[in-house]
């Protein structure tokens, strides 16, 4: 797990139970190898407009399909799709798989715009990757609302059906 991670959630007094497993890249790995715990399960998207000009990533409940046309409306947007590795990478240092709203602690600038899941806002507690994709950490909501609060990045609520 990242050090200054450990860091900014020690500091900021957030509690968090953590789990190790093998590494992950997909919400189907993560429901068969990350041991279950009571806490949503969340997927995570990092999502580019068509021009590359803004940055989202979409929080939503792992169990949920995406219209991306749909969102693309809701925020209004134009077209938007998966961004590149490399994106992902420059903006919000890390890699395909290890995605989660964690990640927003590597953007200082709030580059990215943060899309919340409605439903999954108001849940009890929530499963993050701590920027890496073989652990996991299970954070209850009042302390992920705490963590973004400090790194700065407002919620945008999205409804997706």
């Amino acid at each position: 797990m990242n050090t200054k991670l450990i860091s900014i959630l020690s500091a900021l007094s957030i509690p968090y139970e953590k789990i190790e497993h093998p590494p992950v890249y997909t919400s189907e790995q993560a429901r068969r190898l990350v041991p279950k715990r009571s806490a949503s399960s969340a997927k995570n998207l990092f999502l580019k407009d068509k021009k590359s000009r803004n940055f989202y990533l979409l929080v939503f409940d792992d169990q949920k399909k995406l219209n991306i046309k749909e969102l693309s409306k809701q925020i209004g947007s134009t077209r938007l799709s998966l961004a590149s590795p490399e994106q992902l990478d420059q903006l919000l240092e890390v890699e395909p798989g290890a995605v989660s709203l964690l990640a927003l602690v590597n953007d200082p600038d709030q580059v990215v715009q943060l899309l919340f899941d409605r439903e999954l806002w108001e849940t009890n507690s929530l499963q993050c990757h701590p920027l890496v994709n073989t652990e996991t950490l299970v954070i209850p909501m009042r302390a992920v609302r705490r963590f973004l609060e400090y790194v700065g990045h407002k919620v945008r609520l999205v409804d997706l059906p």
